[in-house]
Order: C-alpha cells, then structure tokens, then sequence
C-alpha cells in the first residue's frame, strides 16, 4: 500500500475477506488492531496494539501485490489513518479522567456514557458483524472479536481502571458444587471473571436482564457473586434492579446492575443513583418530521391484530401488541417475534396513503405506526448525532439489545465518585 495512495481502514484486506471465512477474521482482527492503536496513538496503551498494526499493514502490502513495506512507510501509513477514526460523532477523549474496556460491547451504549463522564476506552470486544459497523461509525474503533479467545484477551491492556460488560446471561450448572469461580466454565461469566482476575482493575460495572436475580431460582446469581467476592476478592453490593424511566427516557425497561470494587480501595459502601423524578413522555423523542409510510402499519395487518387480540382476551390472555399514546412512556423495547408491535404509536401526519410493496396493502388511516429506529435510539438515550449506518432489521436488533445510556452513566458516576475520579465529572 503506497501510503500516499487514499485509502480507508474498511478497504484493508479486501481481497482476504473474499477467501474464506477463516481469513475474513483474521481481517476483522487486523482492523481491529488497527484502529486501537490508532485511538491510543500517543498514549501508553498503544504498545499493546503498535506490534500487530504494524504487522497487518505489512501484511496488506503483500495482499496488494505493492511490495515489501519498511517501518518509516507503514507509519506514514497509520498517520493517514489517523483523522478516519477520530472523525466520528464520538471520537477519543484526548484528556481522559479515566479508563475503561467494553465487553460484549453491542454499539456502545457503555462506551457513550463513559466518555460523556470523561472516560477513555483503551479496548473492546463484540462478536456481532452489523453491531461492529455500527461501533466503528460512530467511535472510529472496530472491535475485536470473540472475547472467549485467547488471541483476543491478550490484546486487553494492563492498568484500566474500570471494566464494563453487559454479558449474556447462560444457563449455570452447579447442582451440588459450591458455585465458585470453576462452575463458571463454559459461560461468557466466565470470561469476565478471568479477565478480571488477571487485571484486577479498581473496579467493574456490569449488566444483565432482571431475570438474572430469579433465574434457578437464584443460584445463578448467588454463584455470579461468590465468584466476584470471594474467588476475586471484591467489595460487591447488592445488586440492585434499576429502571430507565427513572433517569429521563420515556421506556419502562428494568435491568439488573452489579458493580465492585478492588479490595485494596478500602471501599465498603456505595449507593446507587436515585431516580431523577422527571416526567418523561413518548412525545419528547417522537420523530419531528413525517416518517415513511413503511412504518405505518397496512389496513389488513392492523385488523389482524385486532382480531387476535379479541380472541386471546376472551380467554383471558394477553396478546403482544400495544398502542403508546404521546403522553404515554412505552414498554421495554425487545427483539424478536412482536417486539416492534409491542410500542405501536398513532401518527396522524402522514399524507401518503398510497399502497408500498412493503406494507402489502393501504395504510391504515388512523395513522397508527412503528417506531422508527432513530425513536427506539432515543429510547435507549442515544443522542441524536448517533449513526445509525445499517438497515431497519439490524438497527431495531441493536437498539433492543444495548443499554440505557442515563442510566448507565447515573450508576457509572457514583461509581466515579467512591474511586475518586471526580475531576471534571460533576456536572456532566
């Protein structure tokens, strides 16, 4: 690669991604190294990734038959690479407060609340092709990939100070065992709890869906927290449920949180964020302008919800749809089966009421509709300047699964706050 040649990040390995799908990893891990070394440039987390980007932009010349490469070349290289990434909605704080990695990393719900509060993310990891798209338009920063592989954990730098993850909950098998850290094996927990070990940053911040607190009637749980306290020596609190309606977003969606501290921080206490006692309401993020007539809903599938719903409640069943009014807050947004009909809204604005493919059929005429994604996104508390670079299908996936970010970023400031990083945070 002729390093006056314009070239951009998502061009490299072209050629490769086409072989195999072997080789297409091996690319996405290249770009990976890449664009970490590129948002610690200057920074001491940097030697982590310096080695292997020098290497994968070498091993790109060979790809494109441009020769042999030296060093002076491949970093005039990486500089031109350099204004890509950090031209971004949400590029690298240059004078963080703090550090933090973020696992399981979705499109960065953590990673925004964190840099809202000064944070420096100095590592990520997300094994979803259309949510690392996402993540790299908007944090200029391509995530590794699976986090349970040792050729992705040994780029994870030492010395951060916070480690986030909103990992999936799998079922734990530990009917007569003791639920410590061997009985984690085989979970995604288990890799948390691993990097945790061989790090031990001061602190760690992680979520999950409510169900966890019941999930076996508790003991998975019970062995999440024996691991995080007595196997790694953590000050954890109670877990404690929190729900997004409490920090500013009009969504009913409960979450369990759990947070720790490093022993040697002498921390012993810590409360969680008191809700902001805010009315907050459908209207305040519903779309300013008319949306397309693909989220309207057509006349026929409209009263094939009615019917259903008539015939599942005379049996005393509920069914999966439900209308929002404006001043209304909408219920947990999910994905899968009738996720998108469980938050329908009425939307008299439109004027097209012309037939769409789409639909298969006239759009109903009292107006009522779909969120769009940019709704579901400020749902979660995504701020508007957020890219969302990828279809309807995938953009719905991605807002459904990611957190809420005020109340993240609520819980990661008392966080803040008992590790005394408190310069610059107050107030954000």
């Amino acid at each position: 690669m002729n390093a006056k040649t314009k070239k951009r990040i998502d061009d490299f390995g072209y050629k490769t991604v086409k072989r195999n799908t072997l080789e297409a990893e091996v690319v996405d891990r290249s770009k990976a190294v890449i664009t970490h070394y590129l948002n610690n440039f200057g920074k001491k987390e940097a030697k982590y990734f310096e080695e292997a980007a020098f290497s994968a932009i070498k091993s790109y010349s060979i790809d494109s038959e441009d020769g042999d490469m030296p060093n002076s070349v491949v970093e005039e290289a990486l500089q031109q690479y350099l204004f890509e990434v950090h031209d971004v909605p949400f590029p690298t704080p240059q004078n963080p407060q703090f550090t933090f990695i973020d696992l399981f990393a979705g499109i960065g719900g953590f990673r925004v609340a964190m840099q809202n509060l000064g944070g420096k993310c100095v590592f990520t990891s997300e094994w979803d092709k259309e949510a690392k798209k996402t993540y790299r338009a908007n944090f200029g920063e391509v995530p590794f990939g699976d986090i349970t592989k040792e050729e992705t954990k040994r780029f994870i730098p030492d010395g951060f100070d916070i480690l986030c993850g909103g990992f999936p909950c799998q079922a734990f098998s530990i009917a007569g065992r003791r639920g410590g850290f061997e009985d984690t094996r085989g979970t995604l927990f288990f890799d948390v709890a691993e990097i945790i070990k061989r790090k031990m940053p001061k602190a760690f911040f992680l979520e999950n869906v409510k169900g966890l607190a019941s999930h076996d009637k508790g003991k998975t749980l019970s062995t999440i927290l024996n691991v995080l306290r007595s196997d790694l020596g953590y000050y954890v609190p109670e877990p404690q449920i929190v729900n997004a309606k409490n920090f500013g977003v009009p969504q009913n969606r409960e979450r369990i949180y759990i947070v720790g501290f490093r022993a040697d921080l002498g921390i012993d206490e810590f409360k969680y964020p008191e809700p902001l006692g805010k009315k907050v309401s459908f209207s305040d993020i519903k779309e300013e302008k008319t949306v397309g007539t693909r989220y309207y809903l057509s006349t026929k599938y409209l009263q094939t919800l009615y019917n259903h719903k008539a015939r599942h409640e005379s049996k005393g069943n509920g069914f999966g749809y439900n209308i929002v009014k404006d001043d209304e807050i909408a219920n947990a947004i999910v994905v899968g089966g009738m996720g998108r009909e469980r938050n329908l809204v009425i939307d008299n604005r439109i004027t097209d009421f012309k037939p769409e493919t789409k639909i298969q059929g006239e759009v109903n005429r009292e107006g009522i509709r779909k969120m769009t994604p940019r709704e579901w996104a400020r749902l979660q508390g995504f701020p508007n300047k957020f890219i969302i670079p990828v279809a309807d299908a995938s953009a719905y996936k991605q807002f459904g699964n990611s957190v809420a970010v005020p109340a993240i970023q609520a819980t990661a400031l008392e966080i803040l706050k008992k590790i005394n990083f408190l310069k610059n945070v107050e107030g954000k």
